[in-house]
């Protein structure tokens, strides 16, 4: 898998010529230390390679992805939303559990941003390829959208959906996280209620 990646960075981001830099480290061999920290979860390390890399060769779209996940773990979610943003509608032939990490992790930074309608498509798009055992965080995600945007008739609706999967799959839901649910569930139909008063 990893000779795949460097083969597909080299074909669309490397130019032949470049590969070494003033007698240094090749920068394919940079780009395989970056995708091993990476994968250690080592993100700074990673993040700082990818970097200078994207700067000199405008890396394709999914190791910018790769560097937009880096950036959501440095808590840069401007950086990280910017990266994810340009990458995804590049990134629909890959597999649905890696564009489920690319959706949740962009949504996730749109939502630390507190920029609730971007996060909303992103989660749902999420939805869609994600596992099943994974779709209650992404219904709770955006149970929150549209409680901070003070819809909630829709956020109620997407909590309840958020507990009915954390119920079918318990070790997605702790009993805390579905008591919370709960509550924000009532919270939500009480502030709907005032509403139509």
């Amino acid at each position: 898998m990893k000779s795949l990646i460097l083969s597909l960075f080299l074909a669309l981001a490397v130019p032949a010529n470049a590969a070494r830099q003033g007698g240094g480290i090749p920068d394919t061999q940079k780009l395989g230390m970056a995708l091993d920290y990476l994968t250690a979860g080592k993100y700074h390390e990673a993040l700082v390679i990818l970097a200078k890399l994207d700067k000199k060769y405008r890396l394709n779209p999914r190791f910018k992805a790769y560097l937009g996940v880096c950036y959501y773990y440095e808590w840069d979610y401007a950086e990280a939303a910017r990266c994810l943003d340009e990458a995804m509608p590049h990134l629909e032939a890959y597999a649905p559990g890696e564009r489920s990490l690319y959706y949740n992790t962009a949504a996730e930074s749109h939502f630390e941003l507190k920029e609730y309608d971007k996060a909303i498509p992103l989660y749902e798009k999420r939805l869609i390829v994600c596992r099943s055992d994974e779709k209650g965080d992404a219904l709770r995600r955006l149970g929150y959208c549209y409680m901070f945007k003070e819809k909630w008739a829709n956020a109620a609706e997407y909590f309840s959906s958020a507990l009915a999967y954390y119920t079918k799959f318990p070790n997605g839901g702790t009993p805390a996280l579905t008591r919370q649910l709960r509550n924000m569930i009532n919270g939500c139909k009480e502030k709907q209620a005032l509403n139509r008063q």
